[in-house]
């Protein structure tokens, strides 16, 4: 979240962003910092879509006049349901609550709650959610959801 923060406010150098946020955090683990520059870039790419789908989701409400975490993070968790096949959603909803609570406002998670659980049910009705092996996990009850 912090890079995508950074690369909004700034509208900086990808790399830039990735050497400066990043990499410094996250050196001594290789692993995190693989898939925290995955998620970054990955997010950037689908930003627009996500958007479009944020947009779908908050009636009578522009975008842009959600709160930037808010929004950063709803395209952040957007972003794992349509491109990371082994992160389960319910793993994903959960982060992006706890992350809203903790940097956003105070009704945040309950904010990000709700949009995420129906832009989730939406992908799953429209067959975008692809999940495999882990991602797996917890889609049971989201299937059953969908066939009422």
């Amino acid at each position: 979240m912090q890079a995508l923060y950074a690369r909004e406010l700034a509208e900086g150098d990808v790399q830039h962003v990735i050497d400066t946020i990043l990499r410094p955090h996250l050196k001594d683990d290789p692993g995190s910092l693989g898939f925290a520059t995955r998620l970054f870039l990955r997010s950037l790419d689908h930003a627009e879509e996500a958007d479009r789908i944020i947009a779908e989701h908050v009636k009578n409400w522009d975008v842009s006049r959600i709160a930037l975490i808010d929004r950063l993070l709803l395209r952040m968790a957007i972003c794992e349901f349509l491109a990371f096949e082994d992160i389960p959603p319910k793993v994903t909803i959960n982060e992006a609550i706890e992350v809203a609570k903790k940097y956003s406002t105070p009704r945040s998670g309950q904010f990000i709650n709700g949009i995420l659980d129906a832009v989730l049910l939406q992908l799953q009705e429209e067959g975008r959610l692809k999940k495999s092996g882990r991602g797996l996990v917890g889609m049971e009850s989201l299937q059953g959801r969908t066939a009422s």
